[in-house]
């Protein structure tokens, strides 16, 4: 399929980890548009779910301004059990999640969800298993410290110093990052959308 004949491409998403994954198999949007959407969870919302729901009204937020294009939403969440552990938008909250990460297997859950130009709706939920070691003081202080915890789910960031910290994890690695790029890859050929 060539680039004038495939279906233009949105993505709904400002996270500039999305792009680079995306960039990294080959696939670039037309445009990049994020849905602004309440990510509060819903009153006794599991995990999953709230990933799945959250991708799926972000495809549809996005999908209103742009009728005819394919969008791709997604939505990562860091559970310990039934808990959802906030964005860390400050250190405080990095370091109680940090604190709670300590020497445990957590889950990291994606949704995806993908609309074709048709208007056709693909979901996928993804779900990697992830240990910290047992963390000092001094490598939480460390770690607060090095700024990467800013604006990610459950205040830490894979791709970065985390993995040093992180000895174990089963499934998939783009999926911690914020975009499990199999699942996504072949929705997108789904919708008309290939590298």
């Amino acid at each position: 399929m060539t680039l004038a004949s495939r279906p233009r491409f949105v993505l709904a998403s400002a996270s500039p980890r999305r792009l680079d994954l995306l960039a990294g198999i080959g696939i670039a949007p037309d445009e990049i548009d994020p849905a602004a959407v309440d990510e509060t969870p819903g009153k006794a919302e599991l995990p999953a779910k709230h990933a799945a729901r959250l991708a799926s009204e972000k495809a549809a937020a996005v999908r209103a301004r742009h009728p005819d294009s394919v969008i791709l939403a997604a939505d990562t969440v860091v559970a310990l059990g039934r808990r959802i552990l906030p964005k860390a938008e400050d250190e405080a909250t990095a370091r109680r999640c940090l604190a709670m990460l300590s020497g445990r297997r957590h889950k990291v859950i994606g949704g995806v969800a993908v609309i074709g130009a048709d208007g056709t709706e693909w979901r996928r939920l993804v779900t990697t298993s992830v240990k910290f070691k047992r963390l000092e003081r001094g490598e939480i202080e460390a770690y607060i410290a090095c700024g990467e915890w800013e604006d990610k789910a459950g205040g830490y960031a894979i791709q970065g110093r985390a993995a040093a910290l992180i000895p174990w994890i089963e499934g998939s690695w783009s999926n911690v990052v914020g975009l499990a790029l199999y699942e996504t890859a072949q929705l997108l050929r789904s919708a008309g959308v290939a590298a």
